[in-house]
């Protein structure tokens, strides 16, 4: 099968210094993927999957400043005891002030620990196992946890993938514009189809320009006006 052709990265990004004043200034907005993924412990990826779960339709603020309540009453997110939580637990939880108290949201963080719970039953980490699934295949990792997990589609999965140190594009407003502009996708990648075909545009320009997939992502949405 043919290689399909995509606009030359080199496109966004000098579109992107030209508004952003310089390749320094550029430069200094891109995230780094972290090499260290795959040690990270189990409880700070369920920390991270809280922290995405409960701030989606809220506020990063308020989330941010009840963080010594969500570590204290889910028990520092240790992994087995958030899966074993009983529904008095839970409702227990809904009940206290340390923590947003959104009941769906509660319950969805248990079945996250218990999605988790299955992955290490097979794998040594749970970290590991996000840092073993292959890079060309990021929207194939996005669909196992929207399909796996509890409330991780949309852009929460892959939110969580940057926070741990996985190497992801974002599909935000500014990203998916950028990619329409360019006539990547004609419309949001909400498919299957669409997404992977903006999984091999971005495959494609990694190889063009060595940069990560964060780094590219966030390129693309420098190219926007705000």
């Amino acid at each position: 099968m043919p290689t399909r052709e995509f606009p030359r990265f080199d496109s966004f990004y000098q579109h992107a210094v030209a508004r952003k004043g310089s390749p320094e200034a550029l430069d200094a907005l891109l995230p780094r993927p972290s090499a260290e993924l795959a040690s990270v412990p189990d409880d700070r990826i369920l920390a991270a999957m809280a922290r995405c779960l409960f701030s989606a339709g809220f506020r990063w603020q308020i989330v941010d400043a009840m963080w010594p309540g969500f570590e204290a009453a889910f028990l520092g997110f240790d992994v087995p005891r958030v899966a074993f939580l009983s529904d008095a637990d839970v409702d227990t939880l809904r009940q206290d002030t340390r923590i947003v108290r959104h009941g769906p949201k509660i319950v969805s963080l248990r079945n996250n620990a218990r999605m988790m719970v299955e992955v290490l039953e097979e794998h040594d980490s749970f970290a590991q196992f996000l840092a073993d699934w292959p890079d060309d295949d990021l929207v194939g990792l996005w669909q196992w946890l929207k399909k796996e997990g509890d409330r991780l589609g949309g852009n929460t999965g892959p939110r969580m993938l940057r926070i741990v140190g996985k190497d992801t594009f974002m599909l935000t407003g500014h990203v998916t514009k950028a990619l329409i502009d360019s006539g990547v996708i004609e419309k949001a990648a909400t498919g299957k189809g669409a997404q992977r075909r903006v999984q091999e545009a971005f495959n494609t320009w990694k190889q063009e320009s060595g940069l990560s997939f964060g780094a590219m992502s966030k390129i693309l949405a420098c190219t926007v006006p705000d």
